[in-house]
């Protein structure tokens, strides 16, 4: 046999009968120390609080990056500093750093400790604005879900109206395009920003058999505004100008040649204040005047009021898809005083989805029953409807 083999063997079996002797024994060799075991138990302490202060800032500013959140933590337990007023986005930051593993407990606070300011103040910091230009992660004044002119995308099957069609398809295209954002103004340190506002409706009428269309285009509308938004703690105030056009469609004029066109267009300017009561209950009213409309179809007399509330519960978080869900209910009323003030609601059920708790985009899945007044040029007359949806947006 060769010599190195035969070595190798008895080298091998000497280590098999020392193992086997420990462990007969009992004396097991303990595992030789680390680097770690070395090192004091309050510097590992500092060592964790540093990791997680620094990933928690860095999620922090990932996800809310429009406000300025600061964080330290201290034995596992964070403390939020600079937290927005708005009490909405405020409550959603706190829920989301609760929900980092290792996180012991998060508290806001009005005091930054002094250490790590001046390790703030070192860093080299060029001057900027007091303002944020074309803010994206969410708007001050959060979308009225179940109004009918909200400016969001969506698609719903209707069943039941007269005056569309007992079946139709009503589609939206809108969404709030923010300007700038000024923070910390008025005394109440609020937020306060512009926006452009645009929104197209439309309405098919669905069953139709001519020369091999199954639809038509009823009607069209079309929004332009500019709402300029102050969000405080738990209210929120949206002051708004905005124009709307109404559109009968071609297929429509097509095939009614009897139907005389009018031009339902107006200017309107309206201001709205939302109150978020708790984390489930919102509420809001807002009062109208339409200063101008066409002569073919005057919106007069020109004042309206409209109102409405939602509610949302069994909120869940999807820690593998990193969702949050939640059931909502809304209403939204329209009291028009051209339409002698009589009661035109739109209610509404359904579940949201969103990244973020409370604020950012949503996707809704919902159900809702109409019943008041129509739209565009059939907005004098009565209807009610069923219809089932999805939708996205604030």
């Amino acid at each position: 046999m060769n010599i190195k083999k035969f070595t190798l063997i008895i080298s091998l079996c000497l280590v098999w009968l020392l193992s086997l002797s420990a462990q007969e024994d009992g004396e097991i060799a303990a595992a030789p120390p680390t680097r770690t075991d070395s090192i004091p138990k309050e510097h590992l302490s500092q060592e964790e609080d540093a990791y997680l202060e620094g990933y928690i800032q860095a999620l922090v500013n990932s996800h809310y990056y429009e406000f300025d959140v600061l964080v330290y933590v201290e034995n596992g337990d964070v403390y939020l500093y600079n937290l927005p007023k708005n009490a909405l986005i405020r409550n959603s930051i706190i829920r989301f750093v609760k929900d980092v593993p290792e996180v012991k407990s998060v508290t806001p606070v009005e005091k930054f400790p002094e250490k790590k300011l001046e390790k703030i103040e070192k860093r080299e910091v060029k001057p900027q604005i007091k303002g944020i230009w074309f803010p994206q992660q969410t708007v001050l004044y959060a979308p009225m879900v179940a109004n009918p002119r909200e400016t969001i995308y969506s698609a719903a099957y209707h069943i039941g109206d007269h005056i569309m069609g007992t079946k139709s398809i009503a589609v939206s295209l809108g969404d709030d395009f923010p300007i700038f954002r000024w923070r910390n103004v008025f005394p109440w340190r609020g937020d306060l920003q512009i926006d452009i506002q645009a929104g197209i409706w439309s309405v098919f009428k669905m069953g139709v058999h001519y020369n091999g269309e199954i639809s038509e285009l009823i009607n069209t509308d079309y929004l332009v505004g500019f709402p300029l938004s102050y969000a405080v703690d738990k209210w929120a105030f949206r002051l708004r100008v905005y124009h709307v056009s109404s559109h009968l469609g071609d297929e429509y004029l097509v095939h009614n040649p009897g139907v005389e066109r009018v031009n339902p267009s107006m200017e309107a300017i309206d201001f709205f204040i939302s109150y978020q009561v708790n984390s489930a209950l919102r509420l809001y009213v807002g009062p109208g005047w339409v200063f101008h409309s066409d002569k073919t179809y005057p919106i007069t007399p020109p004042l309206y009021i409209e109102w409405g509330g939602e509610v949302r519960l069994l909120g869940y978080k999807s820690f593998y898809h990193k969702l949050y869900g939640t059931a909502f209910l809304a209403i939204y009323i329209r009291n028009w005083q051209v339409n002698h003030w009589n009661l035109d609601g739109t209610y509404m059920a359904g579940y949201e989805w969103s990244k973020l708790q409370g604020v950012g985009r949503k996707m809704r899945l919902f159900v809702d029953y109409h019943r008041g007044y129509s739209e565009g040029q059939f907005f004098k007359d009565r209807t009610s409807y069923t219809g089932f949806g999805l939708s996205w947006g604030f």
